[in-house]
């Protein structure tokens, strides 16, 4: 695949994936249109050699392999959450003219770019239908429907110098003057545009906040890619392009789990057992799991920090990843990422192979850094791990940037460890 079809690939699934629960939705289908089976968790499985396979969790979660006779698999992991704006169970305040929902944020924000955009709604609704069966569906509204408005600096001296941003009560979405809104008919006028109608009660929901601005090329020859969700739906793009371009024969396994933005311990997340549980009935004797786990690399890929033009001093200066030159490999001496010399030294040596850019990265010494996929998965599993990822401007700002060339590159790479 090219470079520019990739890309406007990518586009797309940013654009149609507002929620885990809508970019699990995007992948399945998408594998299932490569010629995947999907597989049911509370079903026995019956997995013949030469196939290739899917599953899902809690319809945020999904995981992909091939099925060989080799055993020694490159493993991809990934997240399909990211920072946003939760809706809460009882989301209703109306006060001083307006409706607006009360919301908690979901992992950590940088809470400033949320103000005066426009945002639209997801999620999951459950509920229970005329044969007293509870149903799951999703809702995305799509429209434009709320915005969180800033408050004028004329009433606020403080503006542009020290301001603080409280999350309970700076951060309510206004909807509508309209005070007569309910909100139970808001969800079943969603439920009707997706042609549901047999609601006989609404129980529960999850919707989150999105930016309703499209993805886009920026730049003067489209140097870069500007969208919400960059970290980290451009890694489940990524690996679930790399696992569906590789031939039956060859050992991959892709994953993308929920909630990595909140510590990943969910049934859901890396911290809980969805990719143990799929690996041991790939591999119920116990010998050939641990040839198997022996043998095999996870490369968890998820953003990195690209040196920022405007503030260098925040990187070590041996170790300032820029924009488009390459995927970034990440080290951490106290085991916040994975990487050892092993992995690093095999990605090195497949990128090289392909004559494909690399790049490393270290945080300063004096400041903290994220954590991945990678040490939860590595520590789990006993799995050789490697943390790469795209160098990225603005992490978990409504709206990211990357540049148009590495994620492309990674892509390769990825693919490369299968030949």
């Amino acid at each position: 695949m090219n470079k520019q079809d990739f890309n406007e690939g990518l586009l797309g699934f940013l654009d149609a994936s507002p929620t885990p629960f809508h970019t699990a939705k995007n992948m399945s289908m998408m594998l299932e249109n490569a010629g995947f089976t999907k597989l049911i968790e509370s079903q026995r499985w019956e997995l013949v050699e030469g196939k290739k396979y899917f599953v899902t969790r809690n319809d945020s979660s999904v995981i992909a392999f091939t099925y060989p006779k080799a055993k020694n698999y490159t493993m991809v992991g990934s997240h399909t959450d990211s920072p946003n704006l939760k809706l809460k169970p009882n989301p209703v305040i109306k006060e001083y003219g307006v409706v607006k929902f009360g919301v908690e944020p979901y992992g950590g924000l940088l809470l400033s770019t949320w103000f005066d955009r426009d945002l639209s709604l997801a999620g999951r609704v459950s509920y229970l239908d005329s044969n007293d069966k509870i149903q799951d569906t999703l809702i995305d509204v799509k429209k434009s429907i709320a915005i969180v408005p800033s408050l004028a600096i004329h009433l606020d001296d403080k503006a542009n110098k020290d301001k603080t941003i409280n999350k309970q009560t700076d951060l309510s979405p206004i909807l509508t003057t309209n005070d007569d809104f309910e909100f139970d008919e808001f969800l079943r006028w969603q439920l009707s545009k997706n042609e549901i109608l047999d609601v006989k009660e609404l129980y529960a929901s999850e919707l989150s906040f999105y930016d309703n601005q499209k993805a886009s090329f920026v730049g003067l020859h489209d140097d870069f890619i500007a969208s919400a969700r960059v970290d980290n739906l451009l890694s489940c793009y990524v690996g679930l392009l790399a696992i569906c371009s590789v031939e039956n024969d060859k050992p991959m396994l892709f994953i993308a789990s929920d909630h990595e933005e909140v510590g990943s311990e969910s049934t859901s997340g890396a911290g809980g057992s969805f990719l143990e549980n799929t690996l041991r009935r790939m591999y119920s004797d116990y010998e050939d799991y641990m040839e198997m786990i022996r043998t095999s690399i996870m490369i968890s890929a998820d953003n990195a920090h690209a040196i920022h033009p405007n503030f260098p001093s925040k990187h070590d200066s041996k170790h300032t990843p820029y924009i488009n030159k390459g995927t970034v490999i990440k080290v951490n001496a106290n085991q916040r990422y994975a990487s050892n010399s092993t992995t690093i030294s095999r990605f090195m040596n497949v990128a090289n192979s392909l004559k494909e850019p690399y790049q490393k990265f270290v945080t300063r010494s004096d400041m903290g850094c994220g954590s991945t996929i990678g040490p939860i998965t590595a520590t789990r599993l006993g799995i050789e791990t490697l943390d790469v990822g795209v160098p990225t401007f603005a992490m978990h700002s409504i709206r990211e940037l990357c540049g148009s060339d590495d994620a492309h590159s990674l892509y390769k790479i990825l693919v490369g460890f299968s030949r």
